[in-house]
């Protein structure tokens, strides 16, 4: 590591202590010749696919990219910062797996429905309406029928429509006392 100060080529190591999370060093280093003294940040480098756009562009993987999405779909949701991390990492976890040297962008966009679909049915479909370019209120009424059928109710989300799950567009029937 050079010296950031003098460029000397040489520095030793003082102190390294390990991120909370285990996936970055922080070290102190001191520089033998001007004696100063600086941190680095090191962090595991893996290589992951290159994305294919859907116009034939390649461009490397961006896990800023992969958080905005998530974030977007997720905005002003009951969802915590710690699952859509965990979301995040579930995405990368699955990316740095594969065997692939290239990905289409598209299959990225189904690993983040499927963690959505985990996470919060709306922020699901607000991605998916992006996503799948929804270009009416029919596609968004097939979507939501779709997850009610498909997808068993879950306490930890909130309904989709009104307290209780009912058929997109069908008034609910109420008796009057």
């Amino acid at each position: 590591m050079h010296c950031p100060f003098c460029q000397n080529i040489d520095t030793r190591v003082i102190d390294s202590r390990v991120s909370e999370e285990g996936s970055t060093i922080r070290r102190r280093r001191e520089c033998p010749s001007c004696g100063e003294r600086f941190s680095t940040v090191e962090t595991v480098e893996l290589k992951l696919p290159a994305i294919i756009k859907d116009d034939g562009r390649r461009e490397a993987f961006d896990a800023r990219k992969l958080r905005t999405g998530f974030d977007r779909a997720l905005h002003k949701r009951p969802v915590t910062e710690e699952r859509i991390e965990a979301a995040v990492r579930a995405v990368v976890r699955q990316l740095r797996v594969s065997t692939e040297r290239e990905l289409p962008s598209r299959r990225i966009g189904e690993l983040v429905m499927a963690e959505l679909r985990k996470l919060d049915h709306v922020g699901y479909v607000r991605y998916a309406s992006v996503y799948r370019s929804f270009e009416d209120v029919a596609d968004f009424r097939e979507e939501l029928d779709r997850l009610e059928h498909e997808l068993p109710p879950s306490e930890s989300q909130l309904p989709l429509i009104g307290g209780a799950v009912v058929p997109f567009g069908k008034p609910t029937d109420k008796k009057k006392s």
